[in-house]
């Protein structure tokens, strides 16, 4: 337990027994009622993700005027002077407290100074209780122990609040190890904050490494045990007349939370003990008030989160009857943003002295880039708005998985991975200056070099599709330049990914390469698991910014790249034998654009040798949680061509005079698909398509039909054999290069995988290997056909 010490710091001496669980029917609080003579009241004020929004940031409409909108911050300024004038100059009647995550993704202006401005200004607001949330562990958990509850001396001073998790446990012992509640004294009533934690380790929220030797309790559990503990009339425990749940987890959206929906939230709301009267809540962003009976209780309580930033200001009144029953008249989200309080002048004082520092050092410029670096983002709201999606492929993904590559070039990276959650900010066009640069990742990890081999990699990607307890279905990961893989978006899971290229080169599965990624993401955060199982690491001692800041120096102009590094692909399963003149075939497409850059959108195409096959617009319409944006169906039937002829004829229409028209025959061409950025991908799937042969002059030495080249004609002859024999190149033209299959295949009937279709010229191109999807090149009536002939 933490052994930071305070005049109102409560400990828990043990655990107890759980409370019974069940489930009733949510009902309604009223939202006023007058406390009946003898009711003692209790107003509880509290905001949940404030993470560092120290400083005032609100919208404004087309005429500049302020337009609030969800995500906009109030400032720490208007929170302290709206808790002023609510408050009163008693503050002995009420509390303002905290759901979590106060610190960690804050904006520059507090991250640069290690949020200590953050903590300034909550202590100035006497934050009394806090919940430990997943971004208080960010820096891991000897910072949270140590700097952040225990101050460093120096002038570094500590938060004054309580920090409270009954469910985060030392793994040795099975308790809490942290404070798992605190008491305060509030209208002359004792009143528990119990804390509990989102699954740290089941969503991978926060790097493994820094919370090493503690392990995640189930929320409602653990909370019953503490609840228990506090109301079972020894002496030898703490006793509490009134019970609030913080707790660093919420709901996805604003309905109310259904008894079914198997969340460690939703059990928490229905299944935490009627004991506790009030259930603030936090982690998802999300604004709502509603009340919900719990399992076995007769009286609803309030369930509540206040979005994020200190936009909203929650509010919820508690009644104490003289029987100790407790109910909650008022519960609500009083809006801070449009300017009904005052700042607070002393902290408004304190941030403008952080944002002045932070201006200070976040001024040196570090280069320009030609366009936005942006994040991927959702549908619009009925605002209007655009959130952030983290499953999308975007541009700023791909540059920080670049810039990160390229800075650990000395120890030999190949590849790098960027996950989206890591990414907490656009760069606009124009000159980038150090705070620019350092709002975008401000977790200051550092890099580290894995030892992956390839199927590792593959397995990697495969965890973009989340477990179903993770709060997102899907993270995007950026990937740096010259990688690229495609994937069936309706495979299984395990089966997925269907090709991974490095600089056009198939990766294999048993080599190893060199990958970076962040220290979050080298620990399996995440929930990426295949990082954490790297033969090696090396920690390049590089923190993410710096290698950022020395990217620019090196690459002062930066053309930001807008190729696909992903592309979902689906085709048609080919017939046995492969496809054939009359065949119908489908691609489906997606991923083929990025959510928010500009200039998209057009026309995809699908061609075969010299000859277009089917043409497509792109469907830029966004599809939110994913990176299936850009989707087009190309369909085409396979054109007829001439079929194959026998040996002798073949020979007979090849051995002409170099000024005759050239002769037609039927060849298997690759398909290859054009983006509308004119990126090029080449499947691994062929169809027969006619084009001209080259007309051979028959007194040419290597002429396959003069009888004075060795071997030449002769379908015995090793090396030089006509296709389909079985015994050698196939080589019928006399160039050497294989004409029909590929060398040795008897029938011509082996399928070959997209490293034999490389295409020269192919812009960024992307090699689609044989995968999932069946993609490959075989041969069905034409092979069959030709191994009969020509044997004849």
């Amino acid at each position: 337990m933490n052994a930071h010490s305070s005049p109102r710091r409560r400990r828990l001496a043990g655990a107890s027994a759980l409370v019974a669980a069940g489930v009733l029917t949510a009902l309604t609080v009223p939202s006023a009622a007058l406390a009946a003579e003898g009711d003692t009241t209790i107003d509880l004020y509290n905001v949940n993700d404030f993470h560092g929004r120290i400083a005032q940031s609100i919208s404004k409409d087309s005429a500049g005027a302020p337009s609030p909108r969800d995500g906009d911050a109030a400032g720490a300024a208007t929170l302290a002077g709206a808790l002023e004038q609510l408050r009163g100059t008693d503050t002995s009647t009420s509390a303002f407290v905290s759901s979590g995550d106060n610190i960690g993704g804050s904006t520059f202006e507090s991250f640069i100074q290690d949020d200590q401005p953050t903590i300034d200004v909550l202590n100035q607001m006497d934050l009394s209780v806090s919940a430990i949330g997943n971004h208080e562990l960010d820096k891991g958990q000897d910072d949270l122990r140590d700097r952040v509850i225990g101050g460093q001396g120096d002038g570094v001073r500590a938060a004054q609040w309580d920090y409270v998790s009954a469910n985060i446990l030392d793994s040795a012992t099975g308790e809490p190890a942290f404070d798992p509640y605190a008491i305060e004294e509030i209208s002359g009533k004792r009143v528990a904050f119990i804390g509990a934690t989102v699954d740290l380790v089941g969503q991978g929220l926060v790097a493994p490494d820094g919370i090493a030797g503690l392990e995640m309790g189930d929320i409602t559990t653990e909370v019953n045990k503490v609840a228990e503990r506090l109301t079972d009339g020894n002496a030898a425990n703490d006793e509490a007349d009134v019970l609030v749940l913080l707790v660093h987890d919420g709901a996805e959206s604003s309905t109310p939370v259904s008894p079914t929906s198997n969340t460690d939230f939703s059990r928490a709301v229905y299944g935490v003990t009627p004991k506790v009267s009030a259930i603030l809540s936090a982690h998802t962003h999300q604004t709502y008030s509603y009340a919900i009976t719990p399992t076995g209780g007769t009286t609803p309580r309030p369930v509540i989160q206040t979005g994020s930033y200190g936009f909203n200001l929650g509010h919820v009144q508690l009644q104490v009857a003289a029987d100790g029953t407790v109910t909650a008249p008022v519960a609500e989200n009083l809006r801070l943003v449009d300017g009904t309080y005052a700042k607070d002048a002393a902290v408004q004082a304190t941030v403008d002295t952080a944002v002045k520092e932070a201006d200070r050092l976040g001024a040196v410029e570090l280069g320009t880039i030609d366009r936005d670096l942006k994040r991927a983002v959702q549908s619009p709201d009925a605002d209007g708005l655009q959130s952030e999606n983290r499953g999308g492929e975007s541009t700023l993904g791909n540059f920080v998985a670049e810039v990160q590559r390229s800075q650990t070039e000395r120890q030999g990276s190949q590849i790098a991975f960027m996950n989206p959650g890591g990414l907490r900010a656009d760069i606009g066009a124009g000159t980038v200056t150090y705070k620019e640069a350092a709002v975008v990742q401000p977790f200051a990890n550092t890099l580290v070099v894995l030892d992956l081999t390839g199927d590792q990699i593959r397995q990697a990607l495969e965890q973009q599709w989340q477990p179903s307890t993770a709060s997102r279905p899907f993270l995007k990961l950026g990937a740096s330049a010259g990688f690229s893989y495609t994937y069936d978006p309706e495979a299984t899971a395990g089966a997925r990914i269907t090709s991974m290229t490095l600089d056009g080169e198939p990766v294999d599965a048993d080599t190893t390469y060199k990958v970076t990624v962040n220290s979050f993401l080298a620990t399996g955060g995440d929930n990426f698991a295949a990082f954490k199982g790297a033969a090696a690491k090396q920690d390049s001692g590089m923190v993410d910014l710096e290698a950022q800041v020395q990217y620019f120096r090196a690459n002062p102009e930066v053309a930001v790249q807008e190729d696909q590094r992903a592309v979902g692909v689906r085709v048609t399963d080919a017939p046995e034998g492969g496809f054939q003149p009359g065949d119908d075939v489908r691609i489906d497409l997606s991923s083929l654009t990025f959510s928010n850059a500009a200039d998209q959108g057009g026309t995809v195409s699908v061609s075969a040798g010299d000859q277009e096959l089917a043409t497509a617009d792109v469907d830029n319409t966004i599809v939110d949680t994913t990176d299936e944006q850009g989707r087009a169906t190309l369909t085409f039937t396979v054109p007829e061509g001439t079929v194959a002829t026998p040996a002798d004829a073949r020979a007979s229409a090849l051995a002409v005079a170099p000024t005759a028209t050239a002769p037609t025959v039927t060849t298997d061409e690759p398909l290859v698909v054009t983006l509308p950025n004119g990126q090029a991908i080449t499947l691994a799937v062929t169809v027969p398509i006619e084009t001209a042969a080259e007309p051979t002059d028959p007194t040419d030495p290597t002429n396959p039909t003069d009888p004075g080249t060795p071997g030449a004609g002769d379908p015995t002859a090793p090396g030089t054999g006509l296709p389909g024999d079985g015994t050698g190149t196939g080589d019928v033209d006399g160039d050497g290069v294989a004409d029909g299959v590929r060398p040795g295949t008897a029938g011509g009937d082996l399928a070959f995988t997209g490293a034999d279709l490389v295409v020269p010229g192919i812009a960024a191109g992307v090699l689609l290997l044989a995968g999932a999807l069946g993609l490959v090149l075989a041969r069905r009536k034409r092979a069959e056909r030709e191994a009969t002939v020509l044997t004849d």
